[in-house]
């Protein structure tokens, strides 16, 4: 059968336990196999005598055959006495002896190994030699078979079969057995070498046909169990095929061209050569068996610019063909009938509407969010679509700047719309922005539309949209509902981007019944460093604002080790003072409820909750096989309301929980007892993390924040001090002292400012955690590029991607690679939602 990147894996392996355990990982086709990139690679393995071997060191020797014997009992052992005077002899020293065991319950893997250790009387082995009855030993040892001399392996004939070795000479076999190693995240239910045994015979397949025989580099245990008729890979098995087998170096030439047909190249040829790449077979070739830290570190740097001229060509494309589009045109001053609507009222003067908001705001506008609106401002006056990306610190004024941009289409004769990720967020926003615009004339409509409200209210709003009426429509994802249609709007706010995926936003284009674009501002809160913002949103305008309101004193962040019994009760006493002096309390927990899997107890993540699945391990340690270690399980609302609510330091006061499974309805009436100090102490999920306003809260305490990425604890730390109140953020942790994770966190109890925390987030996590797969793509390609570090040559990739794109814009002669963008586009469409 024909293998491509996209032949699915189950296709091809017969062992469907693998196929599982794969997929557990993410890998599910021929191309995330080979993207399943190793987290590092062993140093070579040491060539050595006999006698120069160190109890616990690996190891690699030349031996020569002496006995093979087969030890019954109810675990069948293979034992093979073996000796290296031959090869010890070469280099001036006396030879030695060892025994190489092999242990296994099925007789067909005994009569495997050992007729293997009996096909050839010379073995390049590696392994950990131990000591066992005084005899050195070595247990499941790699080795490989090299063909005697006087015989050519192809032809031999011997009991009728042929012979099979695993090298032509010695020397072939030592480079092999000694060269570096790749060590892959792996599991508990597939381990590192199973993993490259996997990749390296899916290359074979494809037709990599000189690296065949590292399939006998595996473990002979891993090996043999590939071998077996049910767990076998299908199309020719594990074992190299004489004829399959070729001395010399793996990624030469020849291996390359025969693996370029089923894995072309994507990168411009001029572009590979400039910049000195490898082919993209050459680098997969190199990565997962490599035959040097140089060629591995060579090949990563080939991918790595791989991903960063596409990300770089697909962004150029979005913004080129954005300004390909139409869009309504909402100018300042004069405004003329720029719709049916806006005809019929005999026009509305923009200046004074927008004005008239600014001149009545109860406070100065700082001088960023002058500079912002005034942008804004000019994009809106404009007939192709705006697509600005608005950043700025909690309370810096977003909401201000967005409601500004709103009147200014409203204004025009249009309607615009603000989309929120929650209901509560949503509610939160149309009641300020309706108390904002009363006194405004004429009278700007504010509609809330949400998933959540009862069905008559629910036709009322929708109504009201698609009657075009201008207007400020207030939306929670009932926005991207094929029933929500606003024939004339000119505007779409999206508030905490990272919450929607580019393909829902790209469905609101659709809502228009006169093919125009609306024009676009997304806001976040969520700092995002500007070399991470330049990247992964380079089809957007960007502005910042960094100046934070008056008044607001700075928040008390404190680290709190969980098993500090002491420190937590004063914790909880100061936490009952705060709220008996009429103040807030917010108790955040990273699960909804408890759970008894055995993968919790195993302190693996379980995505079972919406909420848990936000919930990374970016300092995630692993083994030297690469298998993450276990760690605690995550508390949960249920555990800790439970546990809380039995303590002596809150008797008396009246608790209230929050998940993303409650229902809407729930939520607002939460929220409004929270507020009212009906239940001043809110134990939550992450469902408060954006647009919760309640400025009587204080304190916040954070379990698991060892857990958390250092962008969602600062946006989680910004739900307190709202209202001119000391606040304080305790961090509860249980990170080993001196770990990673306790680095990390002592990031975010020095500081306060989100572009610092973000930037040492983004160093930290890498891109893909700080900005969420929305835009990482948790199935695109990108899992090599570094923002931070990678900086330049993103740089260089966007400018030879201009070069690229202003010679050939529909890359017409760059076939793979406009499938590759195509791949990236589609990849980045995968949208979170918040609940």
């Amino acid at each position: 059968m024909s293998i491509t990147l996209s032949t699915a894996l189950a296709s091809l392996i017969t062992n469907k336990r693998r196929v599982s355990a794969l997929k557990s990982l993410g890998v599910t086709t021929v191309g995330e196999a080979l993207t399943y990139f190793p987290f590092r690679v062993t140093d070579p393995v040491r060539l050595q005598t006999l006698r120069q071997a160190q109890i616990g060191q690996q190891m690699a020797f030349v031996a020569t055959v002496r006995d093979v014997r087969v030890v019954p009992g109810r675990m069948l052992r293979v034992i093979a006495t073996v000796d290296d005077v031959d090869f010890a002899r070469t280099h001036n020293m006396p030879g030695g002896t060892a025994q190489l065991t092999f242990f296994g319950g099925r007789k067909n893997y005994i009569d495997w190994v050992s007729m293997r250790l009996k096909s050839s009387p010379i073995l390049v082995v590696s392994g950990v030699p131990s000591e066992y009855m005084g005899q050195l030993q070595f247990t499941h040892p790699d080795f490989l078979t090299v063909a005697p001399p006087e015989f050519a392996a192809a032809n031999q004939q011997h009991m009728g079969a042929k012979l099979k070795y695993d090298a032509d000479s010695i020397d072939e076999a030592v480079l092999r057995v000694t060269r570096p190693r790749p060590v892959y995240h792996a599991s508990s239910r597939i381990s590192s070498e199973h993993i490259h045994e996997t990749i390296l015979n899916l290359l074979w397949m494809m037709g990599a046909r000189t690296s065949a025989s590292q399939a006998a580099l595996v473990p002979p245990s891993t090996s043999s169990i590939a071998v077996q008729p049910e767990e076998g890979i299908a199309a020719g098995g594990m074992i190299a095929q004489p004829e399959d087998t070729a001395a010399g170096n793996p990624e030469n030439s020849a291996a390359v061209g025969t693996l370029a047909q089923a894995i072309p190249d994507i990168l411009p040829e001029s572009v590979r050569a400039v910049k000195n790449l490898m082919h993209r077979a050459e680098a997969f070739l190199a990565i997962h068996d490599p035959d040097s830290r140089g060629r591995f570190n060579e090949a990563i740097a080939t991918l790595r610019y791989e991903e960063a001229f596409i990300s770089q060509v697909s962004l150029l494309k979005a913004r080129s063909h954005a300004h390909k589009s139409a869009a309504h045109s909402c100018p300042l001053g004069d405004a003329t009938a720029n719709t049916a609507a806006n005809t019929a009222e005999g026009g509305r003067d923009v200046h004074n509407l927008r004005d008239q908001f600014i001149s009545a705001l109860p406070f100065a506008l700082t001088a960023g969010q002058r500079q912002v609106i005034d942008d804004i401002a000019a994009d809106l006056s404009r007939d192709w679509p705006m697509q600005r990306l608005l950043q700025g610190e909690v309370g810096s004024g977003k909401t201000v700047v967005a409601l500004a941009a709103m009147l200014q289409a409203v204004g025009a004769g249009y309607q615009a719309v603000l989309v929120a990720p929650t209901q509560v967020l949503a509610e939160q926003h149309a009641e300020t922005i309706g108390r904002m615009v009363a006194g405004l004339k004429p009278e700007v409509p504010v509609t809330l539309l949400t998933g959540g409200m009862k069905l008559a209210a629910r036709r009322k709003a929708l109504a009201a949209a698609a009657s075009g009426e201008p207007g400020i429509i207030v939306a929670t994802h009932a926005a991207f509902s094929k029933t929500f249609q606003a024939p004339h709007l000119a505007l779409v706010v999206i508030d905490e981007q990272h919450r929607f995926g580019v393909e829902q936003r790209e469905s609101l284009n659709a809502k228009t019944d006169d093919g125009t674009t609306p024009h676009l501002l997304v806001m976040t809160a969520t700092p995002i460093p500007r070399t991470a913002a330049m990247t992964w949103f380079g089809d957007l305008d960007i502005s910042w604002l960094t100046e934070l309101p008056g008044g607001r004193k700075p928040i008390r962040t404190v680290v709190v080790n969980e098993a500090d019994a002491p420190t937590m009760v004063r914790m909880l006493q100061h936490i009952r003072a705060r709220v008996d002096a009429g103040e807030r309390a917010y108790i955040v927990c990273p699960r909804i409820d408890e759970d008894n899997d055995a993968d919790a107890a195993a302190g693996k993540r379980k995505q079972s909750d919406a909420e848990s699945i936000g919930i990374d391990n970016p300092y995630e340690t692993y083994d030297d096989n690469g298998e993450a270690e276990a760690r605690p399980p995550l508390h949960s609302v249920e555990e800790i309301a439970g546990r809380l609510q039995k303590l002596p330091q809150f008797a008396g006061i009246q608790f209230a929980t929050l998940t993303g499974r409650d229902k809407d309805d729930v939520k607002t009436q939460v929220m409004a007892d929270f507020a009212a100090g009906k239940t001043p102490i809110l134990v939550s999920t992450t469902v408060i993390e954006v647009g919760v306003d309640v400025k009587q809260a204080s304190c916040i305490v954070i379990f698991d924040a060892d857990r958390y990425g250092l962008s969602q604890l600062h946006q989680l730390r910004g739900r307190v001090g709202r209202g001119g109140t000391s606040s304080w953020a305790f961090l509860i942790s249980r990170a080993e002292s001196g770990s990673i994770a306790e680095q990390r966190l002592e990031v975010i109890h020095n500081s306060l400012d989100g572009a610092e925390i973000a930037q040492a987030d983004l160093e930290f996590r890498g891109a893909g955690d700080v900005l969420g797969d929305a835009q990482s793509g948790g199935k695109s390609s990108l899992k090599l590029l570094r923002v931070v570090k990678d900086a330049d040559m993103i740089a260089d990739a966007r400018a030879r991607a201009e070069r690229v794109l202003v010679a050939d814009p529909e890359l017409t002669n760059e076939v793979q690679l406009a499938g590759a963008v195509l791949d990236f586009t589609r990849g980045n469409e995968t949208f979170l939602t918040s609940n």
